[in-house]
């Protein structure tokens, strides 16, 4: 006779029915993932049944459920379309054109709006600096005291008679375009003569140039990175706006330039540098635009692009903040 124990053992036992993760003819679609890699699956018995979801990878539900697995292929984000959509909403005044590039140096993601050629004006101070610090490597000596004395006032205070002695030093646009050409600038070439301050550039090329500035892979020597990221980080304060105004407080280092146009008293207005965001992370900004009626709208406007461009990566809002003015003349 059974037991009395027996009879609740056999009574305690589940039925037939398993639970639908377990079932052995299931189907496993991936819907969804994190950025750590975990994936999550849904999992559908063959007979109709209602279906239920689970963390688990998919070999581990295939393995349980001797399931089968189809992948779903999640879209790469693609940046250069989301700064198109945040540019959207800056306003470009008509007869101005803007171009304007952001790279997350935690990532290494980037994303460029146009690819139009527009004149330097001071901003290529940076890329003389550059090209100085490589020739002097490539010497292997340090820089004289006249020449540390020029790039301190071409930097910072943006002084015009500084460049144009450092531009005679490196041997003008050729000296510029070859270092260019190690650098991995493609869209940039030199300004005729003296004229340094019409040398034609990208802000896709700048974006390359501030890289070599500000990035682990350059052709710069880590001090000959930090002494012109030191120089970057003390603008004169008539100078301070740009780029910087993405930034989250004082966290930047830039370089600014300014040149009315003799033929059509029409401004161009570029900032290149590096700011620190209100999400604690690092970008390079490139903000270049010409046929500005104003300085001081071109300010506004490189301004506004640099936030767009920034918001790309933290998704914060480019409602414009005060800009600082700076004296209208050529730099």
């Amino acid at each position: 006779m059974e037991s009395r124990r027996a009879r609740r053992s056999r009574r305690a036992r589940p039925s037939g029915r398993r639970p639908l993760v377990y079932t052995a003819l299931a189907t496993v679609v991936i819907v969804g993932g994190t950025a750590a890699g975990t994936v999550y699956v849904k999992a559908q018995a063959h007979d109709g049944s209602a279906t239920v979801s689970s963390s688990s990878s998919p070999a581990v539900v295939a393995a349980q459920g001797k399931a089968s697995v189809e992948p779903v292929t999640q879209p790469a984000v693609d940046h250069d379309e989301l700064l198109a959509t945040a540019m959207d909403t800056v306003t470009v005044p008509d007869g101005a054109e803007v171009s304007v590039a952001v790279l997350d140096l935690d990532s290494g993601d980037s994303a460029t709006y146009g690819d139009a050629a527009f004149d330097t004006a001071s901003i290529v101070k940076v890329d003389i600096l550059a090209t100085l610090l490589l020739q002097a490597q490539d010497e292997d000596r340090h820089l004289t005291t006249a020449e540390k004395a020029y790039a301190t006032a071409m930097i910072e205070n943006s002084d015009n008679t500084s460049a144009s002695a450092l531009w005679r030093i490196i041997g003008k646009a050729e000296g510029l375009d070859a270092a260019n050409e190690r650098f991995g600038l493609t869209g940039t070439e030199g300004g005729d003569d003296m004229l340094w301050g019409l040398t034609q550039t990208t802000a896709a090329d700048q974006l390359t140039l501030l890289q070599q500035v500000f990035g682990d892979d350059s052709q710069l020597s880590e001090a000959s990175q930090e002494y012109l990221q030191g120089l970057m980080g003390e603008i004169a304060a008539d100078q301070h706006w740009g780029v910087s105004a993405a930034a989250d407080g004082s966290g930047w280092a830039l370089k600014n330039g300014w040149l009315p146009r003799s033929a059509t008293s029409l401004w161009d207005i570029n900032s290149i540098g590096r700011v620190t965001a209100s999400d604690g992370k690092d970008y390079l900004v490139v903000a270049l635009s010409d046929g500005n009626a104003t300085k001081e709208k071109g300010i506004s406007l490189v301004e506004s692009a640099a936030r767009a461009a920034v918001s790309v990566f933290t998704g914060e809002s480019t409602s414009a903040s005060p800009s600082a003015t700076a004296t209208p003349t050529a730099s």
